[in-house]
Order: C-alpha cells, then structure tokens, then sequence
C-alpha cells in the first residue's frame, strides 16, 4: 500500500518499504543476519560444548563406550534444552506483541481519531508538512488493520504479519545444535578409539562455522575462523585439563 500526496509535491509513502533510489545506488548486508546467523551460531554452540564434554570426560577416563556415550548424551540434552528454551522464549515474546497488539486495536475501535492525530503528529516530527502529515495519517487510518500495522510498526517495532513461530524457532534451535554437536562425536561412531580425530574433527568445524559467520560481519573470513577455533580450542583444553585431574583425584 503507497500514497502519493494530492498536494504536488510527488512524495510517496509506503510504510516498512526501502526507498527505491536507495534501493537502485547501493545494497546493505542483513544487520539481524536473517536465518543465518542463528543457525551458525546454534551448531556452533553445540560443537563447543559437547568438544568441551567430551574433552573433559576423555581427560578423566580412557574407556571409549563412556566418552561416546558422554558425547550423546550431550547432544540430545543440549538440543532438547535448546529447543525448549527458544520455545518457550518464542511463544512467550509472540503472546507479549499479541496482548500489545489488542490494545492497539481496541483504542483504534474506541478512540480513532485522538489514534489518527497521534500518526499525524509522528509524520510531522519526522519532518513532514503538517498538511501533508494530517494527509497521510487519515489516508492510513480509513482501513483498521492498515492503521494497526502501521501503529505496530511505529510503536512497538513489530510487522502483525510477520510474528516469529514459536514451533520453527525450536526446531531450527534444535537441529543446528544437534549438527554441531554430532561433530565430536562423529569420529568415534566411524571406529576411533582415541580422541584427537574428535579434536582435529571439531576445531575444522569450528574455524568453518567462524568462516561463514563473517558473512554477517565486516571481519575477514580468515580471522572469524580463527578467532573461533581459538576460542573452541581453549575451552576444549581447560576442560580436558580439568578432566585429567579431576580423574586423578577421584582414582
């Protein structure tokens, strides 16, 4: 939906849309990083911390049945726990905008024109005409579920069209952590009997996650990579560490 203004001066509106010269002169990366961003960042949390699991359980024991079973146990309570959690964070945040959302619409039902006058005067503060911006308002405000979009747009920072699914974020959570997570122990069900296959395994995973979350960063691929597999590495290694001795004192 656009409005062009009836007074000559060529402006056209269109709510939650780019501007076309913008559009045209130059692009913008995804700042929010769309579906990429969490996804990434979802296997590489459960790389870390079943690397880490594993690590610090190999450190204390050399029975491979127990790392392995260490190993599974970690994917399948972190992705659970992963799922739940973005659930219930999800659904929560979607039944917050839809309570919001109602009482938007009920003061558009009980007090539309004190709602069109607060439109006008948010055109007008951001620079328009005043009579171009009492234009605009009432153009919006003749349909309800137009001035319900664009009233949550503008006060809540939310499309109603566009609430995120409560159902999908768990699922998404659930599998790219599980992704990232089967990494360590991915080797061990292929035959290994040691741990540094697991290791070499998950710190190229790790530099590969770090590679493609430069995509949403202005850093080199080459140092997202790295800074990642160092991070990784050293949580590996103090767990590992920790591992051993624990193990020592408990033996």
């Amino acid at each position: 939906m656009s409005y062009t203004a009836g007074d000559g001066t060529g402006i056209t509106l269109r709510p939650g849309a780019p501007n076309s010269a913008h559009r045209d002169n130059h692009t913008h990366r995804d700042v929010s990083g769309g579906w990429l961003r969490p996804a990434v960042f979802g296997a590489m949390d459960g790389l870390v911390s079943n690397l880490a699991l594993m690590t610090g359980v190999a450190g204390g024991t050399v029975d491979r049945q127990v790392v392995v079973l260490s190993g599974l146990a970690g994917l399948a309570a972190g992705a659970f726990s992963m799922a739940a959690g973005e659930y219930t964070s999800v659904a929560s945040q979607r039944e917050l905008v839809l309570a919001e959302l109602e009482v938007e619409r009920r003061e558009l039902r009980r007090h539309p024109e004190s709602e069109r006058q607060e439109l006008a005067d948010l055109y007008r503060g951001r620079g328009l005409p005043p009579e171009l911006a009492e234009q605009v308002a009432e153009h919006f405000s003749r349909d309800p579920e137009q001035a319900l979009e664009i009233h949550a747009r503008e006060e809540l920072g939310v499309d109603p069209g566009e609430l995120p699914s409560p159902a999908v974020a768990a699922g998404s959570s659930f599998a790219s952590f599980a992704v990232g997570a089967l990494l360590p122990v991915l080797p061990y069900l292929l035959g290994a009997a040691v741990l540094w296959p697991a290791v070499a395994v998950s710190l190229l995973g790790l530099f590969l996650c770090g590679a493609v979350v430069s995509k949403v960063t202005s850093r080199p691929w080459w140092y997202s990579g790295l800074r990642q597999l160092a991070l990784g590495g050293a949580a590996a290694a103090v767990t590992y560490g920790l591992g051993t001795l624990f193990g020592v004192a408990l033996g």
